[in-house]
């Protein structure tokens, strides 16, 4: 089974062959209109001639999770049956505690493809939850347009009088594209960026005051004024 979060790349491939790509975010709220809707509108009106199609972007998150979790259960269930394949004699069990340290003792390969059913459901239910919730969708999408000129003309101009709005780049290759990411809204990215920003000058800055101290100390006279109880050790 394979989750939003790893077929949006695949569907962002699929609908930019052939064409340039342009990652647009922020996009505005517009009331009795879906993120979709907008972004086709917009596009429709100030992109009439360049513009193709656009890929909106789902917060499948937690969708993602179950879906690793599954992969790691689907791991243990193939070693354990790749296990009881060389030693048929003996099926392999495990105790259900917490890291298997505790608890009653199951055999192994039936605990595994019991999890991995429930995980099953708890997938489809997700899917389905995702696909019909319109919250669901981010205000981030991967526009498609005909040529490389239309897709260059969006990514290098401010397409709204708020600068905050419409934010356009070149949309990157989906490999590149960290997808937890994109569900984080602009201004909590831009207050994150800034405090990384501070954090780091702090540090540059107040490492200086050691260093330059310690340097201080790197020749015989620096040290004998801070320490002049070591002079007769210098002068020897």
């Amino acid at each position: 089974m394979e989750s939003r979060t790893h077929a949006r790349p695949r569907v962002y491939k699929a609908a930019t062959r052939g064409s340039s790509q342009v990652v647009v975010r922020n996009v505005p709220y517009v009331p009795g209109h879906s993120v979709s809707d907008t972004i086709d509108h917009f596009f429709q009106t100030n992109h009439p001639n360049d513009y193709l199609c656009h890929q909106a972007v789902y917060n499948a998150n937690k969708y993602a999770k179950l879906v690793r979790k599954r992969e790691r259960l689907q791991n243990w269930l193939d070693y354990n049956q790749l296990k009881f394949e060389r030693h048929p004699e003996k099926r392999p069990t495990k105790k259900t505690g917490f890291l298997g340290l505790w608890g009653g003792r199951v055999d192994s390969i039936e605990y595994y493809k019991q999890h991995i059913k429930q995980l099953d459901k708890a997938l489809t239910l997700e899917r389905q939850k995702i696909i019909k919730d319109p919250k669901a969708i981010l205000p981030v999408a991967f526009v498609s347009f005909n040529s490389r000129w239309g897709a260059a003309v969006c990514a290098q101009t401010q397409q709204s009088k708020n600068p905050t709005l419409w934010l356009t780049n070149w949309a990157p290759e989906p490999r590149d594209v960290y997808w937890r990411n994109l569900a984080i809204p602009f201004v909590s990215l831009s207050i994150r960026k800034l405090v990384i920003s501070l954090t780091v000058f702090a540090l540059v800055f107040f490492y200086m005051i050691p260093i330059a101290f310690v340097q201080s100390l790197a020749n015989l006279e620096g040290l004998e004024r801070v320490a002049p109880f070591l002079r007769p050790v210098i002068e020897l």
